[in-house]
């Protein structure tokens, strides 16, 4: 193995472990919300539960889990960043009743998974007839639910608005 090799197995690595164990964390602290939301009196607690596992943690585990290697080397971890960074304004925004930070959180979400899809797009171009069917088929439902997930962003930043 060379020392390339090496560095980006390590980076992988890395990268699978950071993205699980966020995504993990994510999906558990949504769990701890719905457990307290009702008896704390927390208006948003089922709103927000949903989101912390549903958006903020389980994608980002199962990126980590399938397809960590595609991103490794493609600005993995400022996808990361930009994917928490508009979470926590989606979050917040809506928390605060403030639908213009949500608007900027979402905005902000586009990017990520625009990346993502771009990228799933190009693994199609690449692998070719390589990839085995199921491979495909992974490719094919990630890219379905990336378009899910863009195409849900303004229905939320609607219905933020109407919320407010």
């Amino acid at each position: 193995m060379t020392r390339v090799s090496v560095q980006e197995d390590s980076s992988l690595a890395l990268m699978q472990r950071w993205l699980m164990l966020i995504g993990g964390a994510f999906v558990l602290l949504g769990g701890a919300v719905a457990a307290v939301a009702s008896p704390l009196g927390i208006a948003k607690g089922s709103w927000l539960s949903a989101y912390l596992v549903l958006v903020a943690g389980v994608p980002v585990y199962l990126v980590g889990q399938f397809i960590a290697h595609w991103i490794v080397g493609r600005g993995g971890w400022a996808l990361l960043v930009g994917w928490y960074l508009g979470n926590t304004a989606v979050v917040v925004g809506s928390l605060l009743s403030f639908p213009l930070l949500v608007d900027l959180g979402g905005v902000v979400l586009l990017v990520p998974l625009v990346i993502m899809l771009w990228i799933a797009l190009q693994q199609g171009r690449i692998a070719g007839s390589t990839r085995s069917r199921s491979a495909e088929i992974g490719r094919l439902l990630l890219m379905a639910a990336l378009v899910i997930m863009i195409f849900s962003i303004p229905v939320g930043l609607v219905l933020a608005h109407i919320r407010a």
